[in-house]
């Protein structure tokens, strides 16, 4: 299966944000979406919340804290 670019629109703080992000950061962005938009069976959408659930998951277990994710948001 190919790629292919897709385009949406943000406020121009978060399209910032989003190009100073680092390419590791960008590409669990870019999972986020595509689990989220594809679900676990690849065709499915899933709601954002079960996304959410399973990718604070992930976070915890790689060793990601509130108090980190806290000093990412700030910045």
């Amino acid at each position: 299966m190919g790629t292919e670019a897709i385009e949406f629109t943000v406020d121009k703080r978060t399209a910032e944000a989003f190009r100073s992000a680092s390419e590791r950061d960008k590409a669990f962005l870019r999972d986020v979406i595509v689990s989220w938009l594809r679900g676990s069976d690849g065709m499915s959408v899933r709601s954002l919340s079960e996304v959410a659930a399973d990718a604070s998951r992930e976070a915890q277990e790689k060793g990601l804290t509130p108090e980190i994710l806290e000093e990412i948001l700030r910045g």
